[in-house]
């Protein structure tokens, strides 16, 4: 069957509708050749974005298929997941795989390589269940064809069965190059430390098997540095929302007592959608920085804030960490940052209703954000860290050029784990062109 365009599902489904209905299309059964009916139901995930779910069945000849789509376009970096899992809660986490995620278990040396399998919804424990189905399908052909063959997959699918009873710790994979895949994380807003996500850049050959071409841009670059200073350039892009064309604005800004930053700010036309993001204009700093400001008045709310996409946001008081990729580059206040970290776990979390709701869940997230609020009111004496590996992140002091006595600012040498995420450690600056 052929799935209808993105728009038109927009305009029959609404995601954050509660008592929202799936959109029935007749379609041809792959198996009978009869018509069936595919249902498709465009929905969110907590804390990561909306997909299509598609489900086909058949009347005639009783055969039924799901898979997933994403509902957004490709991202702008791809994402490796590696989650440890120690017990059987663990095998009850949500997990959207695209058709362009690989999934690796290294303790079997096993893996399904990418676009082998349809995008599916489903749970660890339902990776594994499909996983198995897929290697018994031919098993009855083989044994009858090379028994040896044969046997030695069905000892594997043993030793997959017996993951589900997590006997034994293991570490499960999924590497997307689109950044269409997710596990969920049961302790949001809190930090998980069984799952590690790390962003990547993607290579051409990632581009390539994605269908991606980059563009090849003839025109001279601008070296004028003063011309770019002073002028705001505008380029044609997509909106993230609704994927009309829109315009992005991109301009050069000197940060006082800091550096230079790019600021770029997108506004859709077609369904008013605005965001804006940060980017250091400069190289990645020798050493990392960690500020830390300890906060005792109000008026503290009103500093200048600079977050690079590398940073990371701490408030120790609450156990709270943000990660460095959650919220982007940022050039905000103190108090529009926590509104935003607010907003992202509070207000746009799709936990707060639908099925995903439960009493305690909501209540735990209501909290925090009574919490913040306190904060931003300046009733509750906590500290804000800002962790940035690149050392590209910015903290106004308001006693400048004088020291600040509430802020503390520190510079370290970034772990080899830290280099590896930047993209540091297989980084040649001195003598690549040498053969």
């Amino acid at each position: 069957f052929v799935l209808a365009p993105r728009a038109s599902l927009h305009n029959d489904i609404n995601p954050e509708d509660e008592d929202q209905q799936p959109t029935v299309i007749e379609s041809l059964c792959m198996n009978c050749y009869e018509n069936g009916s595919t249902r498709l139901l465009l929905t969110k995930i907590p804390f990561f974005k909306e997909i299509i779910i598609s489900s086909f069945t058949c009347p005639h000849c009783n055969w039924t298929n799901t898979e997933i789509q994403s509902a957004g376009r490709i991202q702008e970096q791809g994402v490796l997941y590696t989650l440890q899992v120690k017990t059987k809660e663990d095998m009850n986490r949500e997990v959207v795989k695209s058709d362009s995620a690989s999934t690796r278990i290294p303790q079997l040396d096993f893996e399904i390589p990418a676009f082998t399998q349809k995008g599916s919804l489903s749970t660890i424990e339902g990776l594994l269940d499909r996983a198995v189905a897929g290697l018994e399908q031919d098993q009855p052909i083989r044994k009858a064809t090379d028994p040896a063959v044969a046997e030695k997959i069905e000892k594997f699918i043993e030793r997959l069965k017996k993951l589900k009873e997590v006997e034994e710790e293991f570490t499960l994979i999924i590497d997307d190059p689109s950044g269409n895949s997710f596990i969920e994380n049961p302790s949001a807003p809190q930090k998980d430390t069984a799952l590690t996500v790390t962003h990547y850049k993607r290579m051409p050959e990632h581009n390539a098997v994605l269908g991606i071409e980059e563009e090849e841009d003839d025109k001279k670059p601008v070296n004028d540095l003063d011309t770019m200073r002073n002028e705001v350039l505008v380029f044609n892009t997509n909106c993230p929302e609704c994927n009309a064309p829109a315009n992005t604005n991109m301009k050069l800004v000197q940060i006082p007592h800091f550096k230079e930053v790019i600021i770029m700010a997108t506004n859709c036309d077609s369904c008013r959608h605005r965001t804006n993001e940060v980017k250091s204009g400069g190289a990645t700093e020798e050493l990392g920085t960690r500020i830390t400001l300890h906060l005792t008045d109000p008026s503290d709310m009103s500093r200048d804030l600079l977050k690079s996409e590398t940073c990371s946001v701490l408030i120790p008081e609450l156990e709270f960490e943000l990660g460095m990729a959650a919220l982007g580059g940022k050039f905000t206040t103190l108090e529009g940052l926590l509104k935003d970290i607010k907003d992202l776990i509070v207000s746009k979390n799709p936990f707060m209703c639908g099925d995903s709701s439960t009493a305690d869940r909501a209540e735990k997230l209501e909290l925090f954000g009574q919490t913040i609020d306190k904060i931003i009111a300046g009733e509750m004496d906590v500290h804000i860290i800002l962790d940035d590996p690149a050392g590209n992140s910015y903290l106004q002091n308001v006693y400048a050029p004088d020291p600040d006595p509430e802020m503390k600012i520190e510079k370290y040498t970034r772990t080899f784990e830290q280099n590896e995420d930047l993209g540091l450690n297989d980084m040649k600056t001195e003598g690549y062109a040498e053969k």
